[in-house]
């Protein structure tokens, strides 16, 4: 088999929806095909590609710090920002706990450091705040969250080292 992290591509969208609806389904966290291309900026949302399918993917948007995208509607306001939002990070249920979605964090960090952004922001939600924290991230309890993420969700940050940019992968 055969993997590699690419920038995503206007036939890559259905796969990203179908792993989306697949990873939240039974939750009220599914967004669809429209609300997940207007949380996706180019240079910071990637898939893995795997053997020709897209077997995961990261989305991540300049948005500002402590804020979060509304989930009830798409993205209508590009932001300009230190901060990167990491909005969804998803890996195909057959490959997961296998490395993948902290490989993804990774090149995101590098592609973040790359393009001058000093922090990366998410949402934990589903328990995953254990995953986030093994990828050095930490969690802003004080950060108010939309209803609509869930009431484990958790707000997390992560700073951008310095010198990120000079190896991707």
């Amino acid at each position: 088999m055969t993997d590699v992290i690419r920038g995503i591509t206007e036939v890559d969208w259905p796969q990203v929806a179908a792993l989306e609806a697949g990873a939240y389904a039974g939750t009220p966290l599914t967004e669809g095909e429209a609300g997940l291309r207007s949380r996706a900026s180019a240079g910071t949302s990637f898939v893995l590609d795997l053997d020709g399918r897209v077997a995961g993917y990261v989305l991540a948007l300049p948005y500002p710090m402590f804020g979060c995208p509304d989930l009830t509607r798409p993205e209508r306001t590009a932001h300009r920002s230190p901060n990167l939002h990491l909005h969804d990070l998803v890996i195909g249920a057959p490959l997961r706990r296998r490395g993948l979605g902290s490989r993804l964090v990774r090149h995101l960090t590098h592609a973040a450091g790359a393009r001058g952004h000093r922090t990366i922001s998410l949402i934990a939600v589903a328990g995953k705040e254990a995953f986030w924290r093994a990828n050095g991230y930490r969690p802003h309890p004080e950060a108010r969250l939309p209803a609509g993420y869930g009431d484990d969700a958790v707000y997390m940050s992560a700073r951008v080292a310095a010198g990120a940019h000079r190896r991707a992968g």
